[in-house]
């Protein structure tokens, strides 16, 4: 079963750092990238997503939002919030939309229990 990852970050080098831990531990995963919220809707339209991760602090619409939105069409997508923003608030948010909080700068190591949760997650159907 393939598996594709969104990988959402106005960033591009975020975006290269994410995909990098990514394929670090799902190396078979793939990958498509977007820039901007809108950008990453239009992905999620037009091919079978199953795992996304959204940076946080994003031009226009912030990655809770965009979480919020995906949850709301996607109720089973693993979803990851990443952020150097670790306020209570912004944790509180992201749980909110039964996101994870993975905060930045981004590694292998702080990517590995929400990658391993997803690859749980997807194998048994999302229970």
């Amino acid at each position: 079963m393939a598996i594709t990852v969104l990988i959402v970050d106005d960033s591009k080098l975020a975006r290269i750092v994410a995909a990098k831990a990514l394929t670090a531990l799902q190396p078979e995963w793939e990958k498509v990238e977007a820039g901007n919220a809108q950008e990453a809707l239009g992905v999620l339209n037009s091919q079978k997503i199953d795992v996304a991760m959204i940076d946080f602090n994003m031009p226009e619409k912030d990655g809770l939002e965009l979480a919020a939105e995906i949850r709301a069409s996607h109720p089973m997508m693993p979803i990851a919030v990443i952020t150097a923003n670790i306020q209570d608030e912004v944790i509180a948010r992201a749980r909110e939309v039964n996101a994870t909080f993975v905060s930045k700068p981004l590694t292998e190591e702080g990517l590995r229990g929400f990658i391993s949760g997803a690859a749980l997650r997807l194998r048994t159907g999302g229970v």
